[in-house]
């Protein structure tokens, strides 16, 4: 009888334990809840060259992981979700896949072709009013000139993989559902979708980048896909410090399909 009810006094505490961290994550959440950026906000910033958030080199957490992403596949088709003017495109295009990314700023897409040295063509996209979409002359790499939700596969297709540095930890916190929908539908079955987030105190920077736990990534994906951290490491540099910030972990996700062979 002692050891059961030693047993039930643990998971006692236990419960007890969870929904403490679960009130301090909905706590830490809130803090940033109402937080909005419009969009004519990061255009201002990549219009005044403030765009401390592009990396000039292909990102470690891409690199390390590619193998995980690509699971044996060649001739990927990515997506890239506000891609800026990530040099990853280009890194990946030169390695046989595809590309296809989205960007409100033309002025970062503009830069991406003028700084790789590349020419491209220009077009409208009918089905989004005002949006363009810019192309290589070899055409597999096509980035879409518009609003992230105007976007869909009726526009592009599906997509094998998806390397989602900076987009999900941008968009405005009330949107992540919507976020997360649509990257979902944006998934072929096969797809792998490596997500990048970040751990901070939410009470020292208001963002963004946005807090995003482990627990919301769940949440937002968990009813249709796996989730698996690959890797949580410690990224605080003088940046980081600067905003006010003592800590910052950086998580790297693996989100498949479930039921899917790319889950495997």
């Amino acid at each position: 009888m002692r050891a059961t009810g030693a047993l039930f006094f643990s998971l006692l505490c236990h419960v007890a334990a969870d929904r403490s961290a679960q009130v301090n994550i909905s706590r830490m959440l809130g803090q940033q809840a109402e937080r909005v950026m419009v969009l004519g906000e990061w255009e201002e910033r990549w219009e005044q060259g403030r765009i401390g958030f592009h990396q000039p080199t292909v990102h470690k957490m891409l690199e390390m992981n590619l193998d995980k992403v690509l699971n044996g596949r060649t001739g990927v088709r990515f997506f890239f979700p506000l891609c800026g003017k990530a040099v990853d495109m280009k890194w990946l295009a030169d390695r046989g896949h595809s590309v296809v990314g989205v960007e409100i700023s033309e002025k970062g897409i503009r830069q991406f072709f003028e700084e790789n040295n590349m020419t491209f063509s220009e077009e409208p996209v009918p089905e989004i009013p005002g949006a363009k979409v810019f192309k290589n002359p070899e055409k597999n790499i096509s980035l879409y000139q518009c609003d992230l939700f105007q976007f869909s596969s009726s526009i592009a297709g599906l997509f094998g993989a998806i390397w989602d540095r900076g987009s999900l930890v941008a968009i405005n916190p009330k949107d992540r559902e919507k976020y997360a929908a649509l990257i979902v539908s944006l998934m072929d079955k096969d797809c792998r979708y490596l997500l990048d987030t970040f751990l901070y105190n939410p009470d020292q920077y208001q963002g963004p980048p946005f807090f995003v736990p482990g627990e919301q990534v769940k949440s937002l994906f968990g009813s249709s896909c796996n989730v698996e951290l690959l890797q949580s490491v410690d990224a605080l540099t003088d940046r980081q410090r600067d905003w006010g910030l003592d800590s910052f972990t950086e998580n790297i996700h693996l989100v498949t399909l479930k039921n899917s062979s790319a889950a495997n």
